[in-house]
């Protein structure tokens, strides 16, 4: 064991504790799989991430750092909030990536970029949306033990479709916001599911859309705020139009937090973006 630098961020928020918390260990030299994966267990938060040099061949294509992710359950090879709490913890830790405006992480699906948006004297971090591993409609098996662990007649269900990006998220169109808030899931009958729900808010609201992610098998029932599923999520409404170019969804308000998620399409990439605050700063033993 080693003492190494650790952060606890708040992500997709700029009030401390109305986001999603991500713990952060910024030198993860030496770890094995499985010490991460206690570790990952022991926070007990929805992700935990253990940054790392970029491979060789990583950092022959631009990557400023690797990240591992685990969450409670097991390792992901991509998610959204850790993407960008792990970018700003090391930003905060005196990382200096090669491009002063753009970071780029290595991470299981590969290199993902992560722009850096001034507003004023804050920043947002923004991920590109990676290209989703499956999309299209869902069979009528799955959408059954779907709609089941929703609670849901099948009609209140008006559309259920594969936005995986690395996690396995299906995700479901609900008639509006309030439906979204509305549910309480059956967690049991859920099982072998990584289910999004998203539904839009009347016209003129601050948010286009409330989103809830239910992940029980990773240990997460709920999940405050999910920037994988976000993703998915805007290229599949964009793509279909059912929303705009450019929209801010919420999210964690089931929880009792306040996200916000700001999705922008910009030529062929769409970005993902949100506040990041840190929270704790120190070290731990690992």
């Amino acid at each position: 064991m080693k003492t190494r630098p650790f952060k606890q961020v708040d992500v997709f928020t700029a009030t401390p504790y109305k986001g999603n918390p991500l713990a952060v260990v910024l030198d993860a030299t030496g770890l094995s799989a499985e010490e991460m994966q206690h570790f990952a267990q022991w926070t007990n938060l929805s992700e935990t991430t253990f940054v790392l040099p970029p491979s060789p061949e990583g950092a022959a294509a631009g990557a400023d750092y690797r990240v591992r992710i685990f969450t409670p359950g097991g390792e992901l090879p991509f998610a959204g909030h850790p993407t960008l709490g792990s970018c700003h913890a090391w930003l905060s830790a005196g990382g200096v990536p090669r491009d002063a405006d753009v970071v780029v992480q290595q991470c299981g699906v590969g290199l993902v970029r992560v722009r850096r948006d001034r507003h004023g004297k804050s920043e947002r971090l923004a991920f590109a949306a990676p290209a989703l591993r499956r999309a299209g409609p869902v069979d009528a098996g799955l959408r059954a033990q779907a709609v089941a662990a929703l609670g849901l007649d099948n009609a209140e269900l008006l559309q259920l479709q594969w936005i995986d990006n690395g996690p396995g998220w299906m995700a479901g169109l609900l008639k509006d916001a309030a439906a979204v808030l509305a549910l309480r899931p059956d967690f049991a009958a859920m099982r072998g599911l990584n289910l999004g729900v998203v539904g839009a808010y009347p016209a003129g609201s601050e948010c286009q859309f409330e989103v809830r992610a239910f992940v029980p098998d990773l240990g997460v029932p709920e999940d405050p705020v999910t920037g994988s599923l976000n993703a998915g999520l805007a290229q599949w409404l964009i793509g279909a139009g059912l929303a705009p170019a450019r929209y801010v969804a919420a999210q964690g308000a089931a929880l009792g937090r306040s996200g916000r998620v700001f999705v922008a399409q910009q030529g062929a990439d769409i970005w993902i973006g949100g506040a990041v605050c840190s929270v704790l700063t120190g070290t731990v033993t690992l």
